[in-house]
């Protein structure tokens, strides 16, 4: 069983440390350890960060994009191994996993060309004796705590810009997904990427987060997780007044509209709800069908969801892998099981199987009769479950769908240019997906509005959380 390191100041640290284990969500089984760091080891990173932002932050723009499509070239090189280390920490199917990798080189790739694009400006002055410059300038160093589901995009959708911008950066991935970031930093490192540039910390979440806070070298936090922690991340911040990029919850809902091409609904429905199992924050979570196709939709879509198959993720055959931990498993069968009793019918799935303490999964579930009084009409589940509820006028839909907290993603099928054109821009999130279920790319914004997020990440938004700006007023 491997022993993985921390990456710190170039270094790979931590063997003289407590270990956690990392387990593999199919079986239970212990595939390595890393290091359980704290706070000494956070505060050596941040020190190490802090050092190597004066010589990083004035490399020309070409030279830090070579960097950055050097380690996207890297990961490409070595995908089936990436995907691999994926699929065995956090159970994804190996196909899904591959296209992760190749998803999180192209924000590398991006950013390495938006490094260039990094443009401040000239101003008119009140008076002849006046001019006015405007510059963009990297923010410092970067402390980036990133989620467990997507363990290598959520990384270099942070790295990339960061990088790009001049900052430099210390990573502390979700403890049940170490092993694809350390890799990373091996590729980093294999691109020559300076000492102190990027630094990797595993371990407690409490402590690591107290001293990313706390300490006044770290001028920006990025965080994609939940909302619950992400409010507590800007509690904290504000003692410093530290910049903040916060990718938190979702409630996803999905429209079918009375015109919409209902195949085509229904396989942006499978593709949605069931990848990675459903753990993802823009998926479909909440199916609003017009009761004129309601029951066209219903009997195509709970027929294509009993052809998925469930099991190892290292399996190609392999549609929906394992729940990622106990905790998971338990919230998705307490929303099944809440939308039973309140009269909900299970048309398929509506069980899981445990298999031991650390590894359970959970049939794909479709529920119709569902009302906005159940629980998974409001909780995000993080899971692979589809309630489905009809609706009769298009306020109608775009009412349930905007009666939520969250506002990061949200899908809907019309064939009309008029009705999408409405629907669109009276929805409340951040991410719009019109005839699309899968609308995430490198080169547009994401993010989400109300409670699920600040800024956005990706496009050439991206990269302005990263930076600061200041003016300069020259007299002649």
């Amino acid at each position: 069983m491997p022993h993985k390191l921390n990456y710190i100041n170039g270094q790979w640290t931590g063997s003289e440390l407590a270990y956690m284990e990392v387990v593999n969500p199919f079986n239970g089984e212990t595939i390595a350890t890393v290091p359980k760091a704290g706070r000494r080891e956070a505060e050596m990173a941040i020190d190490a960060a802090h050092q190597a932002f004066s010589s990083w932050s004035r490399l020309s723009a070409q030279e830090r994009a070579g960097y950055l499509q050097r380690v996207a070239n890297i990961m490409l090189e070595n995908k089936e191994e990436l995907a691999r280390i994926m699929t065995l920490e956090m159970g994804k199917p190996l196909r899904e996993s591959r296209g992760e990798v190749q998803y999180a080189a192209s924000f590398l790739e991006w950013y390495a060309e938006e490094a260039k694009r990094i443009y401040g400006r000239t101003v008119p002055g009140r008076d002849a004796s006046q001019r006015i410059l405007v510059l963009k300038q990297p923010v410092g160093v970067v402390a980036a705590i990133t989620p467990w589901n997507f363990p290598a995009a959520m990384v270099t959708r942070k790295l990339g810009p960061a990088l790009a911008a001049g900052c430099t950066i210390i990573v502390k991935p979700a403890e049940q997904t170490p092993l694809t970031a350390i890799r990373l930093m091996e590729y980093c490192e294999q691109a020559g990427i300076p000492h102190g540039v990027v630094n990797l910390v595993t371990g407690d979440p409490a402590e690591i987060g107290d001293a990313f806070m706390s300490n006044p070298l770290v001028r920006k936090i990025t965080f994609t997780g939940s909302t619950a922690v992400g409010k507590h991340l800007i509690r904290k911040s504000a003692d410093q007044v530290k910049k903040v990029s916060m990718e938190l919850g979702g409630h996803a809902p999905m429209i079918v509209f009375e015109d919409a091409d209902v195949e085509k609904a229904v396989q942006g429905a499978i593709s949605s709800k069931f990848r990675n199992a459903g753990q993802t924050c823009i998926c479909m979570n909440r199916i609003y069908v017009h009761e004129k196709v309601y029951d066209r939709f219903v009997q195509a879509f709970a027929e294509a969801v009993s052809q998925l198959k469930v099991g190892d993720g290292l399996d190609e055959h392999t549609h929906v892998g394992p729940i990622i931990d106990r905790d998971g498993y338990e919230k998705i069968d307490r929303h099944v099981q809440d939308a039973l009793e309140k009269g909900a019918k299970a048309v398929i799935g509506g069980r899981g199987h445990i298999v031991n303490e650390r590894a359970c999964f959970y049939q794909p579930t479709v529920l119709t009769n569902v009302n906005s009084d159940m629980l998974i009409m409001y909780e995000e589940t993080f899971g692979p479950v589809a309630p489905i509820q009809t609706f009769q006028r298009d306020e109608e839909a775009i009412a349930l769908a905007n009666a939520s907290p969250y506002g990061l993603a949200a899908y809907f099928y019309t064939e009309s240019m008029k009705r999408g054109t409405k629907v669109m821009e009276a929805l409340e999130y951040g991410i719009i997906g019109w005839n699309d279920a899968l609308p995430s790319t490198a080169q547009a914004p994401f993010g989400g509005m109300k409670e699920s997020g600040i800024g956005r990440e990706g496009g050439s938004e991206g990269i302005e959380p990263y930076l600061e700006t200041k003016y300069v007023s020259v007299g002649i």
